[in-house]
């Protein structure tokens, strides 16, 4: 018997709700984001609670009827009429939406949206990925009716909700507000469940498979799939696989622990830039990826001060990053997710926990920069990990994937902007403290930065 695929609660719906609320049928929503990440299915789940009748139609498996139809969307008293037989439901005026899910295989209907939204009898809703790639728009005017939402990979509240937890993250939140230690043995109880995240992932498909067989094997076999579906996607818009490489490469490249991402060391030096450049435009666009970029100079505005040629690449997952970077490995000869759980993985794997960050701080609508310069020996560099704003000011955060000994570059980066900046964080694995004017976070509690 197959199992039926949960819907669990998300936060973009309350930004959907406000969208359908304050525009009135003005724009049309459309929500982006990587493949298998929940699009489709909380577009669905907003239109049978907030609409009398919907329909969905699918452009990644379209009727023949309904290529036939788009062909006529100039004349849209028949393409709505056709909609409408097609897909045997009656649509009411202002009590319904047409949802146009995988919009980008269908250029000319998204153009229409223009002319959709001035009609005003329905609401629309569309969902895509790889939504910018040159081929789905070169012969198209992108509509200015849409108001736009970028769906993420479940982040660690939503995760909690997903397994009927209501209760941890607003205790954690009185916690982080007070700035209260809770005790060794409440945190280990605490970082043994977010590990649980960071090896399940915020995939919805993922922690389906979790809730369903609580058996990690299945997950991780979840988990390959999706990225070989992404890898089928980036063979699509790039026949050379360099962007697969690119992708593939991203555990390795973190771990070499350098200020930047080394495209020469994956695809060789001969590339050309605009090319490459075009590449990564790509990657980005798809959402699968994290882009952090350099800070030139690290001061509020960091946008002003982007190197775009010094960059790092994070999964957009982290439950995908811990299986991409072991994908050479069958599941039984993979003992991650067991180092992971009991709190044994080595010093060289905190990488992870670096990813895991720049996750929560893209789901919370951060742009990502960092910041390196060289110590006065000039033999290796000090490096600030990622770099928040905060009003006026900024927060430099630094990740250790366990304790800490010494924080050499807060201290130097302190000394160097100390006028700039409201707070100096370092996240890891141990509770809640202060050293001097340092917060000391468990990784956790970066839901709240």
């Amino acid at each position: 018997m197959e199992k039926k695929t949960k819907v669990f609660k998300r936060k973009i719906y309350d930004k959907m709700l406000q969208w359908k609320n304050s525009k009135n049928g003005t724009t049309a929503l459309l929500i982006k984001g990587a493949r298998r990440v929940g699009k489709s299915t909380i577009a669905e789940e907003f239109a049978k609670k907030e609409y009398v009748s919907y329909i969905i139609v699918d452009f990644a498996n379209p009727p023949e009827q309904l290529l036939e139809a788009i062909t006529h969307i100039s004349d849209l008293d028949y393409f709505l009429l056709q909609l409408q037989f097609i897909y045997r439901k009656t649509l009411f005026e202002r009590q319904s939406v047409i949802i146009f899910d995988e919009i980008q295989k269908a250029p000319t209907v998204r153009q229409a949206i223009k002319y959709l939204v001035k009609d005003k009898r329905y609401d629309y809703i569309e969902t895509g990925s790889l939504l910018s790639i040159k081929k789905n728009i070169k012969d198209i005017v992108i509509p200015s009716e849409e108001t736009r939402i970028t769906m993420f990979p479940m982040d660690y509240e939503e995760f909690r909700w997903a397994l009927d937890d209501t209760t941890t993250i607003p205790l954690l939140k009185k916690a982080f507000d007070c700035k209260m230690s809770l005790g060794d043995a409440t945190i280990r109880g605490l970082l043994r469940d977010f590990r649980l995240y960071m090896i399940v992932g915020g995939m919805p498909q993922a922690i389906n498979t979790y809730l369903d067989t609580n058996n990690l094997s299945e997950v991780d076999q979840t988990k390959r799939e999706i990225i070989e579906l992404y890898a089928d996607d980036f063979r699509k818009i790039d026949s050379t696989g360099k962007i697969s490489r690119l992708f593939k490469s991203i555990p390795s490249e973190l771990t070499k622990n350098s200020m930047r991402y080394q495209t020469t060391s994956v695809l060789g030096r001969s590339q050309n830039r605009d090319s490459l450049s075009e590449l990564l435009s790509d990657m980005e666009d798809s959402l699968t990826v994290n882009f952090a970029y350099h800070a030139n100079n690290p001061q509020v505005g960091l946008s002003l001060h982007r190197d775009n040629n010094c960059y790092k690449m994070y999964l957009a997952d982290t439950g995908l990053f811990i299986t991409l970077a072991f994908d050479d490995k069958d599941f039984t000869d993979n003992i991650i997710y067991q180092k992971l759980l009991s709190d044994k993985l080595s010093s060289d794997l905190g990488y992870v926990y670096e990813n895991m960050v720049a996750q929560m701080f893209k789901a919370k609508g951060y742009e990502l920069y960092y910041y390196t310069w060289p110590t006065e020996s000039k033999k290796h560099n000090y490096e600030i990990d990622f770099i928040i704003t905060q009003n006026s000011k900024i927060c430099p955060i630094e990740v250790k994937s366990s304790g800490y000994k010494t924080h050499a570059s807060l201290d130097a980066f302190q000394d160097k902007y100390s006028k700039w900046i409201a707070q100096r964080y370092l996240l890891y694995t141990k509770d809640l403290k202060k050293d001097k004017d340092i917060i000391l976070l468990p990784i956790f509690m970066t839901l709240f930065l």
